[in-house]
């Protein structure tokens, strides 16, 4: 009996140790889905987070049943998807946008981002454009526009708001130009048309703004043909780091109308392509980092100083439709001349359709490369010698 009682004490202390051990586990885990799950509503169950490698300023999170929660970080909005025939949270924070699958009427005014839901095969879930039709060099846009599957509902700072409360319309999408209508975000919402600000050109990384495709990837549903995309992207950028670093310095640049020098801030994500690609930024410690600022003008003056000895030169056409030949160039700033690149036949020029190709950072980063090393001009996307 004695050691039946033992053997007893001795089953009942294994069985307690087991679920001490499970009880290690299980309630950081309850309470992590817990306070995930708090500020949004008691009805959902938190199952996980998107990893992310480059980008900073958006996330995702999922919950059971195929609900998942869009942020973006600088403004703190939350965006909650909900599948479709699933009903939406009781408890949910008013503050929360609701959009149900399937996704569609957007009107998409930030126009860098229609690269990624025609790469995503989701064009059909926009409605209305913020640029009309002969301003898209996406194609995808530009027919979907002369068929009038996509119609116009005017620019950033003057939409149509008729039309789209009329039509419509599910959410607008804009870039950080809206910043400076804010009046206008008031508009849409008093109109119960909700808006997402995409933050994809704060981002310090090149593949930083590319991995924005994956937020639209989630967005729609997605995600397996953002992934396949956003890594397309990344064998290129580990391609052209595996070289050997040149170190040739490199002015990027555009001559406003009033004949500033606009150039980038040393902390933006051009700066860093250049470095990944193999070459040197000319500007060092250009500009404040803090202020999240992509751009800065100068004195003509002050940018010879710094860029008269580059060795190569890229002129930014994706503002004012760029230049053609050498000719042109000078006839914006007669001083680039004397520049060393200028010289020595070392000047590019951007494709007009740069600033529209959000997936386009691998194929401009090989591109660099591909100028600093020497290599064959036919094959590259979005950069031209000027001559």
């Amino acid at each position: 009996m004695r050691r039946r009682n033992r053997t007893m004490i001795t089953i009942c202390l294994f069985l307690l140790g087991l679920l001490m051990l499970a009880g290690c586990g299980s309630p950081s885990s309850a309470y992590e889905k817990q306070t995930v799950s708090d500020g949004i509503s008691q009805e959902l169950v938190y199952a996980g987070s998107m990893e992310l490698q480059y980008a900073e300023n958006f996330t995702v999170d999922y919950y059971e049943g195929g609900y998942t929660l869009l942020t973006t970080t600088m403004d703190g909005k939350r965006f909650l998807i909900v599948p479709e025939n699933k009903a939406v949270p009781k408890d949910l924070d008013e503050e929360i946008v609701v959009l149900q699958r399937p996704i569609k009427d957007l009107y998409l005014v930030a126009s860098a981002v229609m690269d990624m839901f025609c790469q995503l095969d989701g064009l059909d879930a926009i409605a209305f454009s913020g640029q009309q039709e002969e301003n898209w060099y996406v194609e995808a846009a530009k027919e979907a526009m002369a068929k009038g599957d996509l119609i116009y509902a005017g620019k950033y700072s003057k939409p149509d708001y008729e039309l789209l409360v009329s039509k419509g319309c599910s959410l607008a999408i804009e870039n950080r130009m809206i910043a400076h209508s804010p009046d206008v975000i008031e508009k849409l919402e008093d109109f119960k048309i909700p808006v997402m600000i995409e933050c994809s050109s704060y981002e310090s990384h090149p593949l930083g703004r590319v991995e924005w495709v994956k937020f639209f990837g989630a967005l729609l549903g997605k995600e397996e043909e953002a992934e396949r995309i956003f890594e397309d992207q990344v064998a290129i950028l580990e391609r052209v780091s595996a070289d050997e670093q040149t170190k040739k310095k490199v002015a990027f640049f555009f001559v406003t109308s009033n004949g500033l020098v606009q150039v980038r801030q040393s902390s933006d994500y051009v700066p860093k392509m250049i470095e990944l690609a193999g070459g040197k930024y000319v500007f060092e410690n250009l500009g404040d980092p803090d202020s999240r600022r992509s751009t800065l003008n100068m004195q003509v003056e002050e940018f010879y100083n710094g860029a008269k000895d580059a060795d190569f030169l890229i002129y930014n056409s994706s503002i004012d439709g760029g230049v053609a030949n050498i000719r042109e160039l000078l006839d914006k700033c007669e001083l680039l001349a004397d520049f060393k690149a200028v010289q020595e036949n070392n000047v590019w020029c951007t494709t007009n359709d740069l600033y529209q190709q959000s997936l386009s950072i691998g194929y401009l980063m090989e591109d660099i490369h591909a100028m600093l090393s020497g290599e064959e001009e036919e094959q590259m996307h979005y950069l031209f010698r000027l001559e």
